[in-house]
């Protein structure tokens, strides 16, 4: 059984716990996590097959699809809302040059206050990469964390009415292990969150290093799971690649339905952190790391 230690590798649990213990304190920023988005941009031509291959897979509801300028900058792009059981996506396929820095970004949190959210960024140390804008749905900014995870922070009016996710899904970061300590005392801070684990020589072959060992830390917020990984970065395709996890109750069905929607299952499945793992690739290149809880 992986062992597990709220213990740091650096810096000490008292480090992360102090800005956490003041972060608990303010007002709670978080709307749930089937609000906070993957951003998945795929080629224009590419975007009705992955909505579709996603949906086919996974089931669940798409928004309509529309025309739109997200962005501070002239820029055009599809944009759709799709909602699983597992997660929600906001797909953009840009039928314009994508102004930078837009496409690394992995994810958006939508938040209670969006002033707040940005003062508590900014305290918690986080970079703006895109300051503040507004666009034709509410306001947004785009923040770069310590370990150069970018995320997008945005609000929207009032806030939408979706049912709870069957399964919250991780929002995976590798991170560089001496920048490991930064990420995770700010995320805390920001999040409003809590180390549920801090295990410093997990197994590798849970990130395609058989041999060798890496630090996994695993939060729990109010924004949903984040799943740390502080790696060499000597990670074999697809490991990297992915920005999100996704938990389903049949990791066999699960399959089957996606290659009948043409998606690839790039890594198959595998046992590793009391799991079984698996990796997808949907048209248009979107890799996916899909698990279920390891049989006994």
């Amino acid at each position: 059984m992986m062992r597990k230690t709220l213990i740091l590798a650096a810096g000490g649990l008292l480090a992360l716990t102090a800005p956490l213990r003041l972060a608990q304190a303010a007002p709670a920023l978080a709307v749930g996590p089937q609000y906070d988005t993957t951003h998945v941009y795929v080629a224009a031509e590419n975007f009705e097959r992955f909505v579709k291959s996603f949906v086919a897979t996974f089931g669940g509801t798409t928004s309509k699809e529309i025309i739109a300028n997200v962005t501070p900058t002239p820029s055009t792009t599809k944009s759709q809302l799709v909602r699983t059981p597992v997660g929600t996506l906001s797909v953009f396929g840009y039928v314009t040059p994508i102004p930078a820095p837009f496409g690394a970004e992995r994810n958006g949190f939508l938040v209670a206050n969006f002033d707040a959210a940005v003062a508590a960024a900014r305290a918690a140390g986080a970079g703006f990469i895109v300051a503040p804008f507004e666009d034709e749905f509410g306001r947004d900014a785009v923040i770069q964390w310590p370990g150069g995870v970018n995320m997008q922070l945005y609000w929207h009016g009032a806030a939408p009415h979706y049912p709870a996710l069957a399964t919250v899904p991780e929002n995976r970061v590798y991170v560089a292990p001496e920048q490991a300590d930064a990420f995770i005392r700010a995320y805390l801070a920001f999040s409003q969150g809590k180390l549920v684990e801090d295990n410093p020589k997990a197994a590798g072959n849970e990130i395609g290093e058989p041999f060798n060992t890496f630090r996994r830390v695993l939060i729990d917020s109010p924004f949903g799971k984040t799943l740390v990984l502080a790696t060499d970065g000597q990670l074999p395709y697809p490991w990297g690649r992915e920005t999100t996890g996704y938990e389903v109750a049949d990791l066999d069905a699960t399959i089957l339905r996606a290659e009948a929607a043409g998606v690839f299952v790039t890594v198959e499945p595998f046992n590793a952190a009391g799991r079984r793992t698996a990796f997808f690739e949907f048209p248009g290149g979107y890799i996916a790391e899909v698990h279920t809880a390891a049989k006994p």
